[in-house]
């Protein structure tokens, strides 16, 4: 069973709910931060105390307020944490349910568990840790593995990710064209932008650019 604990969760009822489960579990040494920056500080410490956390439990969004940040979510948290110790094992705890955004932690940050908030959340929580502090197994609630499993007929690439980050810095669908021209990148027709273009749209179910790109920067693909 894990031996250190950190928390990222920016809301004390949350909170209280995770400490509950550690301690049913027996786990004692834990700490959590409200803000992504303290967990990850809090992070590089113990592990150069030569105490490292064996353990991260994070949320995904936190809510901005005054104070200046460096890592605005916990899929940042977790990729940097990911980077900085890669044995730490990660459970993500969130009311998150897009797919490609849970895909991505799997695949980017090598998240070793994922549970949504929510009825059952509390004893698939005890369920996530008690399965990867025992193994490499991973963790997805049920919920989640279902939609995980679903088919889709399209699937964002690493082209499509290029558009939308031109999107997002105020290029037009002219200037894309022309950029992916310039750069050798295909496909680089009009009609093939505008055919990805209308997919992204229908996949995001956004009525214009403008929400695309707003929904694309939610979900944490640019």
């Amino acid at each position: 069973m894990f031996k250190k604990v950190i928390i990222a969760e920016d809301l004390d009822s949350i909170n209280f709910g995770i400490e509950k489960v550690l301690s049913d579990l027996g786990i004692e040494n834990y700490h959590y931060a409200k803000y992504c920056d303290d967990a990850f500080l809090k992070i590089r410490k113990a592990a150069q105390d030569n105490e490292p956390y064996d353990l991260l439990i994070s949320d995904l969004s936190f809510k901005a307020d005054h104070r200046e940040i460096n890592l605005a979510s916990g899929d940042e948290l977790v990729q940097k944490t990911r980077e900085f110790q890669p044995d730490i094992k990660i459970i993500t705890y969130s009311v998150e349910d897009k797919k490609y955004r849970i895909k991505s932690l799997f695949e980017n940050a090598a998240i070793n568990a994922f549970v949504l908030k929510g009825r059952n959340s509390i004893e698939e929580l005890k369920k996530a840790i008690n399965i990867i502090s025992a193994s490499d197994e991973k963790f997805v609630s049920p919920e989640i593995a279902s939609l995980l499993q679903e088919k889709n007929n399209f699937e964002i690439d690493d082209i499509d990710i290029t558009i939308l980050k031109y999107l997002a810095e105020g290029e037009s669908q002219d200037d894309i064209i022309e950029i992916f021209k310039s750069a050798s990148i295909k496909p680089n027709s009009k009609s093939a932008i505008e055919k990805r273009l209308s997919k992204l749209k229908d996949f995001f179910k956004a009525n214009n650019t403008v929400q695309l790109v707003f929904m694309a920067k939610d979900m944490g693909i640019i």
